[in-house]
C-alpha cells in the first residue's frame, strides 16, 4: 500500500540544517558577537544548538578543549567555522576592513546637515524664546548623536547589544536605532509629521531609558555607552539616561501639541 502524498513529501523534505553555537552568557555580560552569530544563523534557516558558557571557568575550559582563543565559536556539522567574522565569511558576507579608506563619516555628516537645514526652513519662530530653544536643542542633539552612530553603525551595534533590552532579543534593532534616532530628530527639528516622529522618539527613548537604568542601577554593570558611537570611552550612566529622558520629554510635549 502506497503512503499518502503528504507523508511522502515529509519524507522527501531535507533535514533542517543544524549548527552548534558556543557563546558567553554571564549574569552581567552577554557576548554581542554571540548574539549576532545567533541571529545570522537563524536568518539562514539553521536549527541552532545553543550552548551558553555561563562562567569564566566554563569559557576557559571550552577554549582549552578546542584550542581556540576567543568565543563565540560556531560549528556546522563536524566543521568548526570559527567566530562571528568567520561565520560571515563562510556565508559570503563581507567584513569591514579597518585600513580601508571611506567617505562614509563625511557623507553621513553632510547628509544629516542637509536634512537639518531643510527641517529648519519649516520651523516657525513664533513660540516664546525658551520654548524655541528647547524645540531646537533636543532635536539637534538627537541628530548629532545619530550622526556619531551613523559613522560606524556596526561598531555602535556591537556595543549597543551589550545592554539594550530590545536589541538583545531582536538583533536588527541595534542597526536600525541610529536611523530611527536621526529620522525622529530631523522631523522634530522641523515640526514635521508628528504622528511619525513622536511614536519613534517615545519608543526608542523608553526602551533606552529602561535598558540603561537596568544595566547601571540594578545590575551595577560597568559598561561603555554606545550613545556617541561605538568607538568611545564614555561610561554608561547618568548622561545616557538623560539622553533617553530628553527624547521621552520631547515626544510627550510634541504629542500634546499635536493632539491639541
Amino acid at each position: 500500500m502506497a503512503a499518502p502524498p503528504h507523508i511522502i513529501a515529509m519524507l522527501d523534505r531535507p533535514a533542517p540544517k543544524t549548527a552548534r553555537l558556543y557563546r558567553m552568557v554571564k549574569p552581567k555580560h552577554v557576548c554581542p558577537y554571540g548574539l549576532q552569530a545567533l541571529h545570522l544563523l537563524k536568518s539562514r534557516g539553521y536549527r541552532i544548538e545553543d550552548h551558553p558558557l555561563e562562567t569564566p571557568e566554563a569559557t576557559e575550559a571550552f577554549k582549552a578543549e578546542h584550542g581556540v582563543k576567543t568565543t563565540p565559536q560556531i560549528f556546522i556539522g563536524d566543521e568548526r567555522i570559527g567566530g562571528y567574522t568567520d561565520l560571515r565569511t563562510h556565508f559570503g558576507l563581507k567584513n569591514p576592513d579597518p585600513s580601508k579608506k571611506t567617505y562614509r563619516p563625511v557623507a553621513a555628516l553632510f547628509a544629516l546637515a542637509a536634512l537639518m537645514a531643510a527641517a529648519l526652513t519649516n520651523f516657525t519662530a513664533g513660540a516664546p524664546l525658551l520654548e524655541r530653544w528647547a524645540m531646537l536643542f533636543v532635536p539637534i542633539a538627537m541628530c548629532l548623536l545619530a550622526l556619531l552612530k551613523l559613522q560606524d553603525v556596526r561598531s555602535f551595534a556591537t556595543m549597543f547589544l551589550g545592554y539594550d533590552l530590545l536589541a538583545r532579543r531582536w538583533v536588527p534593532y541595534a542597526t536600525l536605532y541610529p536611523f530611527l534616532e536621526a529620522t525622529a530628530g530631523v522631523l522634530m527639528l522641523g515640526q514635521l509629521l508628528p504622528w511619525l516622529s513622536v511614536p519613534i522618539a517615545l519608543f526608542i527613548g523608553t526602551i533606552g531609558a529602561a535598558s540603561v537604568f537596568k544595566a547601571v542601577y540594578i545590575d551595577k554593570r560597568d559598561l561603555k555607552c554606545a550613545c556617541v558611537g561605538g568607538n568611545n570611552n564614555v561610561p554608561l550612566g547618568f548622561i545616557s539616561l538623560t539622553e533617553n529622558l530628553m527624547m521621552i520629554a520631547m515626544s510627550l510635549w510634541m504629542g500634546s501639541r499635536f493632539l491639541w
